[in-house]
């Protein structure tokens, strides 16, 4: 075996994070050409609010690769209880901050998002 195959590959969680930004982006911007501005933000604040904390987590969590499996254990259980955290205090802040809201636009894209990444293994096969 040659170097090659004895080196990690790189997970494709980044690529998962950077599909749920762009159909964030997709959707924001088919609102905004709609006209309505406050279903445009709120859509756009929507897909983030799910698209941040998985950022924050996959950073987190594979900056960590190849390390023993002790500290892989723990960074993964450090990594989720941040991107729990981090989801409750952007949608309190979108709550608490955010005039006028659109709340169904808010959590359908919020919907869709998350949906990305459970669907993530069937559109990206490779």
């Amino acid at each position: 075996m040659g170097a090659k195959s004895a080196q990690l590959k790189r997970p494709k969680v980044f690529r998962v994070v950077g599909l749920q930004i762009f159909v964030t982006l997709l959707i924001a911007g088919g609102c905004l050409l709609s006209g309505d501005p406050v279903l445009a933000y709120s859509s756009l604040l929507g897909g983030m609010v799910c698209s941040f904390p998985n950022l924050y987590f996959a950073w987190r969590m594979f900056r960590h690769m190849g390390a023993a499996s002790k500290e892989v254990v723990r960074s993964f259980y450090r990594a989720e209880a941040m991107k729990f955290g981090l989801t409750v205090v952007l949608f309190a802040l979108v709550f608490i901050l955010v005039r006028p809201l659109n709340p169904i636009s808010f959590f359908l894209t919020y919907a869709v998002v998350q949906s990305v990444h459970w669907l993530a293994p069937f559109i990206m096969k490779r």
